[in-house]
């Protein structure tokens, strides 16, 4: 089990959304630290114990630099909690270019490896910690108009579930976990419109993933049933899998009318 009491955890992404709702949740549990990494650092909390970091977590000089002021602040991490992530518009892939491309996929993808990468050795020479990535259903199941984002967490899901494999290799007790959530009701994708499954309320979720953490679970979907994508996908032919996704729960149309969050 892992104690979020007494314990410096790290968020990026934290300034906003369920980062921001996880700052709150662990510090209501007893954290001695909460690191906010963000591009943005609006006033979290005024509680002393948020101590908030202007980084760009797609570059790793900015990175390792920022983790040293940490480690010299705080006295290192034991939880990283990946939060940071984006989405760049509802366009057919044929449609997409460059820049959002490499965007989606360094933010996503590329850049909770990063993090990680620069924490890790200590957490494995001190034989502990806990590294949570939050991925996103979309990283189980190829959704129309959302294909680069897609990508980036279905990278997301591989990647952590070989850490996992590898800590466990090694006897490890560092602990890593995956957390793939439908869309959740923090802006981000405003103007989905889910047909069957209701979009996720951001502090329950929130809740569910610092439990998840605290139990060790190795991979969390929100919600339940979202866990069987993958047996669906094996057991079905395309046809029918894309009949049920696709026209039953109306998976396919999801992102037709997205806006995404305002500026």
């Amino acid at each position: 089990m892992t104690q979020i009491k007494d314990k410096t955890v790290l968020i990026t992404g934290g300034a906003s959304g369920i980062g921001k709702i996880m700052c709150r949740i662990c510090l209501e549990k007893g954290a001695s630290a909460v690191a906010v990494w963000d591009l943005n650092i609006p006033e979290v909390s005024d509680d002393p114990r948020i101590h908030s970091y202007r980084v760009d977590v797609t570059d790793y000089d900015n990175i390792t630099q920022a983790y040293s002021k940490v480690k010299e602040e705080l006295g290192g991490v034991d939880i990283l909690i990946n939060c940071a992530g984006i989405v760049r518009g509802n366009a057919t892939f044929d449609r997409q270019n460059e820049r959002d491309i490499r965007m989606t996929m360094d933010v996503n993808a590329t850049a909770p490896m990063l993090v990680a990468l620069a924490m890790i050795p200590d957490m494995m020479a001190r034989n502990s910690g806990h590294i949570c990535n939050i991925a996103s259903a979309a990283g189980m199941l190829g959704v129309p108009k959302l294909s680069v984002y897609c990508a980036s967490k279905w990278a997301v899901i591989g990647w952590t579930e070989s850490l996992r494999v590898e800590l466990k290799m090694a006897r490890s007790r560092v602990k890593a976990t995956t957390i793939a959530p439908y869309f959740i009701n923090t802006g981000m994708f405003d103007g989905v419109n889910s047909k069957i499954f209701p979009i996720l309320e951001p502090e329950k979720t929130a809740a569910r993933i610092i439990r998840a953490i605290e139990k060790d679970k190795t991979f969390k979907g929100l919600p339940f049933p979202w866990h069987f994508i993958r047996f669906w996908q094996g057991v079905l032919p395309n046809c029918i899998f894309d009949w049920l996704f696709g026209k039953v729960f109306g998976v396919y149309e999801v992102m037709d009318h997205f806006t995404g969050r305002k500026a």
